[in-house]
């Protein structure tokens, strides 16, 4: 259950991250609305929680956790990217967009792989 919760906060996530550069990108009035502004931080909260209740819940503190170091390494990776992406403009939006969701896809397969250097 906890799993399912986890993977829908996912997708939330990055469709919220996705629909607030669009609208950066088209209509930068609307990022002024409250709902807009706390939703994804509702969404993200609900994100981290489930992600911490499944490294608990899954015993893998206590093996090998390096994936997980690298998985945290990669958020902050993908926020700090994301927070450019939202506030710049031009070739930087979407160039930090690109990184954003480079790290995203990178979180994404080292939490199935459960291996954070998979590309060697």
């Amino acid at each position: 259950m906890i799993k399912i919760l986890h993977l829908t906060f996912v997708l939330l996530s990055i469709s919220s991250f996705v629909g607030r550069v669009y609208l950066a990108e088209k209509r930068p009035e609307l990022l002024e609305q409250k709902w807009i502004k706390i939703g994804p931080h509702i969404v993200n909260t609900l994100l981290l929680i489930t992600g911490f209740t499944l490294v608990f819940q899954g015993s893998w503190l206590s093996g090998e956790y390096g994936w997980i170091v690298a998985k945290i390494i990669a958020l902050l990776g993908y926020v700090g990217l994301g927070m450019v992406a939202i506030k710049s403009q031009g070739a930087l939006r979407w160039q930090a967009f690109a990184g954003a969701l480079a790290c995203f896809i990178y979180i994404g397969i080292v939490a199935v792989s459960k291996n954070a250097f998979f590309f060697l």
